[in-house]
């Protein structure tokens, strides 16, 4: 029997470079997930955090680890206030994740941990699993399909995770990912996450780059009437940051309007492009459309 939803716990390990670096997901979001196992039989979640938290030797982490009674997130996701941060989960050499991804799973993934073993129910612990991805998924608009991936998958050579925990079960990674489609699809509406609050950043680049050049220059017109819509755009826009949810027609207005044209220009002049995509992403949650991945 699959519960309806489970209650995450965050408590955070202390910033250090080899560990919790305390810098942002270089993408903003989340753009896909690697499933892992922690290889350690019979350690609980709590055990990982006071391992990860006092860690000094060697450079490795992961955001979140789940076992039969918690999910706990040991370095900041997104699924909550502060932003997602990078971890050291896959190792920065193999090339995979960027011909699968177009980045680093350090920089652009969450990594999960799934506990096994000893007395941990795997049943149980497994069922959080399939939960924690299937929140993140819907959370942040990806496809179960082609953005949870394996530790393995990653790196075939050196890892076997999360695909050996899995066998223990009888499972495998495509059950996995069949588990996760099916409760985004039979479920839903037990796993959408509150409204997403538009991140001060995004605001102030929106309103200062866009919207009130826009004001500025319909008033000089004379034009009061579109001058007064500009006006009531970047309240809006001041009140999504705030928390307040972002009419759809507002979002759609400024990326078709600003963000999209802007994102082309930077791609046909070869700079950086992904902040728009971004921030668009982040218009789009905060009005409830679905967010686009970047392919």
């Amino acid at each position: 029997m699959v519960k309806a939803d489970y209650t995450i716990e965050r408590r955070y390990i202390r910033i250090r470079s080899n560990t919790r670096p305390g810098t942002r997901l270089s993408v903003g979001s989340p753009a896909f997930f690697v499933a892992h196992d922690t290889g350690n039989p019979g350690a609980s979640a709590e055990a990982h955090f006071r391992y990860f938290d006092r860690q000094q030797e060697r450079s490795a982490s992961a955001h979140v680890f789940i076992d039969d009674s918690v999910i706990l997130e040991i370095i900041p996701t997104g699924t909550a206030e502060d932003p997602a941060e990078k971890a050291y989960h896959v190792v920065r050499n193999t090339p995979l994740d960027n011909e699968l991804f177009g980045c680093d799973a350090n920089d652009a993934a969450l990594g999960v941990e799934l506990c096994y073993g000893g007395n941990i129910n795997f049943e149980a612990a497994y069922d959080r699993f399939v939960w924690y991805l299937t929140y993140s998924c819907w959370k942040w608009g990806r496809q179960p399909s082609s953005r949870i991936v394996s530790h393995r998958q990653l790196d075939p050579t050196r890892k076997r995770d999360c695909e050996q925990s899995l066998a223990l079960a009888g499972k495998t990674m495509g059950n996995l990912i069949r588990d996760v489609t099916e409760r985004m699809a039979n479920s839903p509406e037990k796993i959408i996450p509150d409204a997403i609050k538009l991140s001060s950043e995004t605001c102030d680049h929106v309103i200062r780059s866009y919207i009130q050049p826009a004001w500025h220059e319909r008033k000089t017109k004379g034009d009061i009437e579109s001058a007064g819509h500009y006006a009531r755009l970047a309240d809006n826009v001041r009140q999504a940051s705030a928390g307040s949810k972002l009419p759809k027609s507002n979002a759609q207005e400024i990326i078709y309007t600003w963000l999209s044209p802007a994102w082309l220009k930077a791609e046909r002049e070869g700079r950086q492009s992904s902040h728009f995509h971004r921030m668009a992403n982040e218009l789009r949650e905060s009005s409830g459309i679905p967010v686009e991945t970047q392919d």
